[in-house]
């Protein structure tokens, strides 16, 4: 993906306005990177193929990005709704991503529907 490699040196070595930066790392603010830290593989902006998961009002969704609706600004993300029950929201992760998307953005996004059902709980 060559257009990924030059949105990502742009954003890297010129200016981001989701970037901050500490003196020991540097961190992203936007709303759809999965980890928070700014790097090569967590950025949303410089990957075409890119899951998230997200709350809304109690309920969560994946976010997903392709490049067949990069043309397209407003329809960029796809919203899928996901299960209250954790198993099945797992296996509904599993099965939107499976075989288009790398594995540790699975995994990631797994890690990031844990997290959020955790602060549910408390």
């Amino acid at each position: 993906m060559q257009n990924d490699e030059v949105t990502w040196f742009s954003l890297n070595h010129g200016f981001c306005s989701f970037k901050v930066k500490t003196k020991t790392q540097t961190f992203c603010r936007n709303d759809y990177n999965v980890t928070g830290l700014c790097n090569r593989v967590s950025c949303p902006l410089a990957n075409s193929l890119y899951g998230t998961v997200m709350e809304d009002k109690g309920q969560c969704y994946l976010h997903l990005k392709t490049i067949e609706r990069a043309h397209m600004p407003r329809q960029l993300w796809e919203k899928v709704k996901l299960s209250k029950n954790l198993n099945e929201a797992l296996k509904q992760i599993d099965s939107e991503m499976q075989g288009v998307y790398p594995a540790h953005q699975i995994n990631r996004c797994k890690q990031r529907l844990t997290r959020i059902r955790q602060g549910f709980i408390k």
